[in-house]
């Protein structure tokens, strides 16, 4: 019993850093499309130009997309089959923690050591951001794929270019639409 109380903090730390690193992924597609005609790709910068991020993270993500097309047999191409564009939210969560009074045990109501009682409270911020990657028919001119990609980020510099990356890698596990993941 007393192993089992020395791990429950252990496995919720645990459950509490899993959940904040994940990422939430979905897809939506133009089922008329034909996936398999699409070999070649080109970014498409009047649409990336509009993402309200900074340059250098917009060159990290193009750099993520370009990687993950390549390793799935696409070629960069100045007369390309696919458009890519991307877009971007963020929001800035802000959590606010109480927790009561302590190591005396009590909680809600009046208890004559209340001066006495340590009540603490704590306030965390992080940035939830929502990456969506826009494959377009470059010929029709006409969205043929979209993955959305949800999750925390990071504004430790050196966490940051790995954190895109997997947030691309995620997204793009999705594509092409049908295929065995």
């Amino acid at each position: 019993m007393k192993k089992l109380f020395k791990t429950l903090p252990f496995l919720a730390l645990l459950i509490l850093v899993s959940s904040c690193s994940s990422i939430r992924v979905a897809t939506d597609y133009d089922k008329n499309a034909n996936f398999n005609e699409y070999k070649t790709f080109a970014f498409y910068k009047t649409g990336i130009d509009k993402a309200e991020i900074s340059d250098l993270d917009k060159r990290r993500i193009l750099r993520a997309i370009e990687s993950e097309l390549l390793a799935k047999g696409f070629t960069k191409s100045e007369n390309p089959d696919l458009l890519v564009s991307l877009f971007t939210k963020s929001r800035e969560k802000i959590n606010f923690y109480n927790n009561g009074f302590g190591p005396y045990g009590y909680g809600w109501g009046w208890h004559p050591w209340y001066w006495n009682s340590y009540h603490t409270s704590s306030v965390s911020r992080s940035t939830e951001g929502v990456l969506y990657v826009d494959l377009i028919d470059a010929n029709k001119k006409e969205l043929v794929w979209q993955g959305m990609g949800t999750g925390y980020l990071s504004q430790n510099m050196e966490k940051k270019d790995a954190r895109i990356k997997e947030f691309v890698a995620k997204i793009m596990e999705k594509y092409p639409p049908g295929m065995a993941q």
